[in-house]
């Protein structure tokens, strides 16, 4: 029998800029079958379906409002299928929830590493796969290129530095893999920005932003 994949989702919305009236969508599941997946999205809803190891998943939802299918993206990788949908409506109010129907769906729940609170989007970069947050590129942490900073150390890499006296020699930088403390609270940090696959099952995300309306479950 098909079972619900995971699926998060995010906002942004404005009056003006059409590039930032979009949800984001991203199915969560592991080793998608390509040839198995089915991605039939409207501008009212959308169905999917996919096979994933001998499982079948599917699922079918119907928007809050219109999107604009032919203006909205989609990109499936290893780990996930990522949707980019363009709101039809252009107006500052976020939607209240994801869906049309006021009814709680337990497989749909909020992307916290995406989210923003609708007075803080302000600013927000237009969405694009390249650097809204699925991935891709060659930046590290904090938006900062790896590549670019250590060819500037040269070939000695930063034990070239003048004064610097070798890796050791870097003041608060331990490369040794530090301590218990730090490993723990930097894993607590992850989990909390990425509610990763891993936290659906139990930890339901009532404490989130949406739904932004009280709804039955179904």
């Amino acid at each position: 029998m098909p079972t619900h994949p995971e699926v998060l989702w995010a906002q942004r919305s404005h009056e003006v800029d059409e590039t930032k009236n979009i949800v984001y969508l991203t199915v969560n599941l592991i080793e998608i079958d390509a040839s198995s997946v089915v991605y039939d999205l409207s501008a009212t809803g959308l169905n999917f379906k996919a096979k994933s190891g001998d499982k079948e998943y599917e699922f079918a939802i119907q928007f809050f409002e219109d999107i604009v299918p032919e203006e909205s993206t989609h990109r499936l990788t290893t780990r996930s299928l990522s949707a980019v949908l363009r709101k039809k409506n252009k107006k500052a109010e976020f939607w209240p929830r994801l869906t049309k129907e006021k009814v709680k769906l337990a497989f749909v729940k909020t992307d916290f590493s995406k989210w923003v609170d609708e007075d803080e989007q302000d600013g927000e970069p237009a969405a694009s796969f390249d650097d809204d947050g699925f991935g891709g590129g060659p930046s590290g942490p904090g938006g900062m290129d790896f590549g670019n900073m250590m060819s500037q150390f040269g070939a000695g890499g930063m034990g070239g530095m003048p004064g610097m006296g070798g890796m050791g020699g870097m003041p608060g930088m331990d490369f040794g893999g530090g301590d218990d403390d730090d490993d723990d609270h930097d894993h607590a940090g992850h989990d909390h920005a990425g509610h990763s696959h891993a936290q659906d099952d139990d930890d339901d995300d009532d404490d989130g932003p949406p739904p932004l309306e009280e709804v039955e479950t179904k």
